[in-house]
C-alpha cells in the first residue's frame, strides 16, 4: 500500500550540490512512500530539497528516471538470484526460482520496475540477456537440447513473473477500499453443487492464487518435464539380439 508522502522538506539544498546517483537515491525513497505510479519530478524535487529544475538537468523525463532505477534495481536482482548449475541442474534450477520469486515478493517497488513497467534500458536489457544465456547453456550442458533448455526456463520465468505479479495486483487490490484482492474471494462455494471444489478448498488449496502451494506444483510440473526430457535423450543400450542382427 503507498504510504503518504512525507510533508517534512529537508534543507533546501544549495545550486549544483545534486547529482544523479542522490537523485536515483532520493527517488527510491520516495517510491516506498507512495508507489512508482504516484512518483513524480515535483514532488521528488520536494523530497530532496532542490528545485525541479536541478532534476531535469540529469532527467529530462520521468521515463529516463525510471530507467535508470530500473538498471540498479535490475543489478540487485541479477546479484540476489542464483545461477543454474549443470551437474545438479534440478536442484539449483528450483532454488533459482525460488529466489526470484522471493525477491519480487520481498521488494514491490522491484517488482513494479522490472516486472509490470517492464521497459529495460538498453544496458539493463543486455545484463538480463547474459543472465538468461548463461541458465540456458547450463540446461543443455545437462542434456537438454537447445530448444529444450530454452522453452524450460522461458516456461520457468513466465511461472515466476505471473505468480508475482498476480499477487502485486492482488496487494494492490485489497488497499483499495477494501476490494477483494481476486476472484476467489467473491466465489460461494456450495458443497452440492461443486463438491470436488469445496472439498479442495477446506484442505486449505486456492484456484488461481499465487501462494506457496500454486507456485511449487506448477514448478515441479516444469521440472519434472524437463527431467524426463533429459532422460530421454540419453543413447539406450541395445540388446544383444539386436547387436546380432547388427553384426
Amino acid at each position: 500500500m503507498a504510504k503518504q508522502a512525507t510533508t517534512d522538506k529537508r534543507q533546501r539544498r544549495e545550486r549544483g550540490s545534486i547529482n544523479p546517483d542522490d537523485i536515483i537515491n532520493g527517488a527510491f525513497e520516495l517510491a516506498e512512500q507512495v508507489g512508482i505510479d504516484n512518483l513524480s519530478m515535483p514532488l521528488l524535487g520536494r523530497h530532496l530539497g532542490v528545485g525541479v529544475t536541478s532534476i531535469y538537468w540529469y532527467f529530462r523525463k520521468k521515463d529516463d528516471l525510471l530507467n535508470a532505477m530500473t538498471d540498479r534495481a535490475l543489478k540487485q536482482y541479477v546479484f540476489a538470484t542464483p545461477y543454474v548449475e549443470a551437474k545438479d541442474w534440478r536442484e539449483t534450477l528450483g532454488n533459482h526460482a525460488r529466489t526470484m520469486r522471493k525477491t519480487f515478493l520481498g521488494n514491490p517497488i522491484l517488482c513494479d520496475l522490472i516486472l509490470i513497467r517492464s521497459a529495460l534500458s538498453p544496458r539493463a536489457a543486455k545484463t538480463g540477456v547474459v543472465a538468461v544465456e548463461r541458465a540456458i547453456e547450463s540446461l543443455a550442458e545437462a542434456g537438454l537440447s537447445p530448444t529444450d533448455a530454452f522453452d524450460t526456463y522461458s516456461a520457468i520465468s513466465v511461472h515466476v513473473r505471473g505468480s508475482v505479479v498476480l499477487q502485486r495486483l492482488y496487494d494492490k487490490n485489497r488497499s483499495t477500499d477494501g476490494a477483494p484482492g481476486d476472484f476467489e474471494e467473491t466465489m460461494v462455494i456450495d458443497p452440492d453443487t461443486a463438491p470436488l471444489l469445496a472439498e479442495a478448498s477446506a484442505e486449505g488449496h486456492r484456484i488461481g492464487a499465487s501462494d506457496d502451494k500454486n507456485f511449487e506444483y506448477g514448478l515441479n510440473c516444469i521440472l519434472e518435464h524437463a527431467a524426463r526430457l533429459i532422460e530421454q535423450s540419453k543413447p539406450t543400450k541395445a540388446t544383444p539380439r539386436r547387436k546380432a542382427a547388427a553384426r
